[in-house]
């Protein structure tokens, strides 16, 4: 079985982590258990509620709640880009939290397309060159961002 691995990037003063959906390919709650050991400050979850439910992990905004973490729902399709977000809020909230030094976990069912696009345009949207941000973003997470709308959506900033 596959290990659940979170890969962290520094990012703007703070911690920017990219990772599959806890309970993807084990127990949901080993998979919590790690994400509680790397100390969230906010996660967001760019899977629809039917994908966590699917694999056991329906409960993990009441669950990060309940720990006292941020929590954001952004699901997005597979392979999709975001439609209705509103980003300025997204953008303002998971800078803030990484301007002051704390820790943002992304993630989507794989960890690889919809979290890849999000993490990338955060990169960017702290002052990131985009070109530079996606090498450096591959570098720990060589999947991150599956198709050209996510890269396009992604390089918006």
């Amino acid at each position: 079985m596959l290990e659940f691995v979170i890969h962290s990037l520094p990012v703007a003063g703070g911690t920017l982590a990219i990772t599959p959906m806890p309970g993807r390919t084990r127990h949901y709650y080993t998979d919590w258990l790690r994400l509680m050991d790397w100390r969230p400050d906010l996660v967001l979850t760019m899977t629809t509620q039917a994908e966590l439910d699917r694999k056991g992990a329906g409960t993990l905004g009441a669950d990060l709640a309940n720990a006292g973490i941020g929590w954001l729902h952004l699901p997005v399709a597979d392979f999709g880009v975001p439609t209705g977000m509103d980003w300025p809020a997204v953008r303002d909230a998971v800078l803030g939290t990484l301007r002051s030094g704390g820790r943002v976990l992304v993630h989507c069912f794989g960890g690889c397309g919809r979290s890849g696009m999000m993490v990338l345009r955060l990169m960017i949207a702290a002052g990131e060159d985009a070109d530079t941000a996606l090498a450096r973003l591959r570098a720990v997470r060589p999947c991150a961002v599956e198709t050209d709308p996510q890269l396009d959506w992604a390089y918006q900033g």
